[in-house]
């Protein structure tokens, strides 16, 4: 039987082969704890930790210190990192406090000559994003959950994670065996957030197994990097891109590859992509003949499609 050391190595390897310096993300809690506790024994010598306090709750400076004091003790270098931000923002503070959080990691990782980054992300976790998703009536990629491996937004630098395949009680247990009192984030509590009504649903039921809803968020994500490798041979194939338009043949693809291949458009063209339903119906449009304007793009019906930027408004 695999020791948790030699499973985590097996883990880290299938995702990151590299010689250089593996970055760990740890708040404190038990989950970013145990990630540390195992790269420790995984790759000694060959790792640094950086803790983001984003100003949002008064325990958050003990709690870095905390972090820096457990890496104190094994010999890992450790940095406290916070937000650039003048005040939290008002609204929608998790999702600011990710963007922020990733951003602080890209820049102490490129500071650092830090080849790629870890976080704490397990099988719980994936569970719990699907079902949220699920909630929000997301697409395929939206589906497919928290990536393994992928990069930092904005960088080039590795983001992976490598317990996707443990469970939170697997992760407690290697914290309480090297004896260490994890923090604990109040918000993990507060019902006000989709993440902790989704961790509810799945306490209170006994059918719903998370490792399973992990399974199908993996395999979804197998089906997602199917429909991106299809939709560039359908652009190499079908588009014709030039610096102000894009003409596209759609006949006879499936509907979400002429959505992928219309997603395209706005990236070549320089517009911000559009979220929910306008693609779908701009689809509809030019499938029934219709000509549409979205996001600063206008499509036009035919043979083949024309994709370009719109005119100005008189």
């Amino acid at each position: 039987m695999l020791t948790p050391t030699d499973r985590f190595a097996a883990d880290l390897v299938a995702l990151w082969a590299g010689q250089g310096t593996l970055g760990i993300a740890v708040s404190g809690g038990p989950d970013s704890l145990a990630l540390l506790l195992l790269a420790a024994s995984a790759v000694p010598g060959r790792m640094a930790a950086a803790t983001i306090d984003h100003g949002l709750r008064t325990d958050a400076a003990a709690e870095a210190a905390m972090v820096g004091a457990v890496c104190c003790e094994r010999g890992i270098p450790h940095e406290i990192l916070v937000p650039g931000w003048d005040q939290p923002p008002a609204a929608n503070i998790q999702a600011a406090a990710r963007v922020a959080r990733y951003a602080a990691l890209a820049e102490w990782a490129a500071r650092n000559g830090i080849e790629a980054v870890a976080t704490a992300h397990h099988a719980d976790d994936q569970a719990e994003t699907l079902l949220m998703r699920l909630a929000r009536g997301s697409g395929l990629a939206g589906l497919a959950g928290v990536r393994a491996a992928t990069c930092l937004p904005g960088s080039y630098i590795a983001l992976i994670r490598p317990l996707l395949g443990w469970r939170k009680m697997e992760l407690e247990a290697v914290v309480a065996a090297a004896g260490l009192t994890p923090a604990h984030d109040p918000t993990n509590n507060d019902f006000r957030f989709d993440r902790t009504r989704a961790r509810s649903l799945l306490a209170d039921t006994d059918w719903i197994e998370p490792p399973r809803l992990a399974a199908s968020a993996a395999h979804l994500a197998e089906a997602e990097e199917a429909l991106c490798w299809a939709s560039q041979n359908a652009w190499d194939e079908r588009a014709e891109a030039h610096s102000d338009r894009v003409t596209i043949d759609a006949k006879g693809l499936p509907r979400d590859l002429q959505r992928r291949l219309l997603l395209r458009c706005f990236a070549h063209l320089g517009a911000t992509p559009p979220r929910g339903p306008e693609l779908g119906r701009v689809l509809n449009g030019l499938v029934s003949g219709s000509l549409a304007t979205l996001g600063g793009l206008q499509f036009l019906p035919g043979d083949r499609w024309t994709v370009r930027r719109a005119p100005p408004r008189n």
